[in-house]
């Protein structure tokens, strides 16, 4: 597309139209804040949500960058501010008489319940509902809860480590989720959450982790980690400590599988990848060689593959088990390339 500027995010491949709506429950800090994408029922001309939800979210990713928050946050308004979710903004449910399973995604650092959307809504599309936490332990760029007396938000910050302090010891103390549903996801730091939780929430049956961030884990939990996970890897941000964590789990349980998208960085599970233009990608790094479409695929295909055998689900979504073991088009097994330090 060269210098031009794209705002559209994938449309869904499911056989569902996908709904999505937001979530509060609480009136403190400690209360859930979430998105919840689902199947629904088609609706003409309902209304698509922005993809960036309040301004207050573009002063929360310039802090991340660490730029300055009085040019970088108008022009992040500017540039990214129209794109919505091509998905029906508090669209009717579409009743199912089994259920549908549930997945908990938890968002990598500096973050927030928005930024998957392009995964989440795939993954309803197929049949799940998926609830986007946006976490208020300081670790989202930006979130906000809504005190009963007040009327008015209250705005959590994002919280860099503060100086003199152990990174290790600050993030595991914020890997605080207990969640009661069946599978757990994320990305980044989210993707150890989801590693976490199985260890924490016997409820949870496996956990799939894109891109995790493996460092918080202490290495006494290792042996704790009692339920499979999937690992997607990108090509560009894994190394061989992390990978290491990584088989220390895969050679405790035979169902865990770790596999790396080719031409892919860390940012790429993440919608940025599909938001072309110069300045989303000086400061988000968001691009890699693969095309992100093809990415998507790989993504969600071996997310709903794995799924469907630990969450013993009657779909078809095992024809695209082969990617469980790292064979396809731009998929390889295990971590072959990693860097040798963050």
């Amino acid at each position: 597309m060269g210098g031009t500027q794209s705002l559209a995010l994938p449309q869904v491949k499911g056989p569902h139209p996908v709904g999505c709506a937001d979530v509060m429950v609480g009136h403190t800090r400690q209360g859930l804040f979430l998105r919840l994408f689902y199947p629904c029922l088609p609706r003409a001309g309902a209304e698509r949500p922005l993809w960036i939800p309040r301004y207050e979210y573009c002063g929360g990713l310039a802090d991340f960058a660490l730029l300055s928050r009085r040019w970088c946050a108008p022009l992040l308004s500017v540039a990214i501010g129209s794109c919505r979710v091509p998905v029906s903004w508090k669209g009717p449910f579409k009743p199912c008489s089994s259920g549908y399973p549930l997945i908990i995604f938890s968002h990598g650092l500096g973050a927030f319940r928005t930024l998957y959307s392009s995964v989440c809504s795939e993954l309803a599309s197929w049949g799940f509902v998926v609830a986007a936490l946006e976490h208020r332990d300081h670790s989202a760029s930006v979130t906000y809860f809504c005190p009963a007396e007040a009327g008015r938000e209250e705005w959590i910050p994002y919280q860099r480590v503060p100086q003199g302090q152990k990174e290790f010891y600050f993030r595991n103390k914020q890997d605080s989720v207990d969640l009661t549903k069946v599978a757990a996801m994320g990305h980044s730091f989210g993707g150890v959450t989801a590693v976490l939780a199985l260890v924490k929430e016997p409820g949870f049956s496996c956990a799939v982790a894109l891109d995790a961030w493996m460092f918080p884990l202490e290495n006494s939990l290792y042996p704790e980690v009692p339920k499979p996970v999937l690992f997607i890897n990108t090509e560009k941000f894994q190394t061989p400590e992390s990978v290491a964590k990584m088989k220390r789990l895969s050679s405790r349980n035979s169902q865990t599988k770790i596999i790396t998208i080719l031409g892919s960085v860390h940012q790429s599970q993440t919608d940025f990848a599909f938001l072309t233009g110069k300045l989303i990608n000086r400061i988000f790094s968001a691009r890699g060689t693969l095309d992100p479409y093809k990415g998507l695929d790989i993504t969600s295909r071996a997310a709903l593959a794995f799924l469907q055998r630990h969450l013993h689900l009657e779909e078809d979504f095992d024809q695209w088990v082969n990617l469980l073991e790292g064979i396809g088009d731009s998929v390889v097994p295990e971590a072959p390339f990693c860097r040798s330090n963050l």
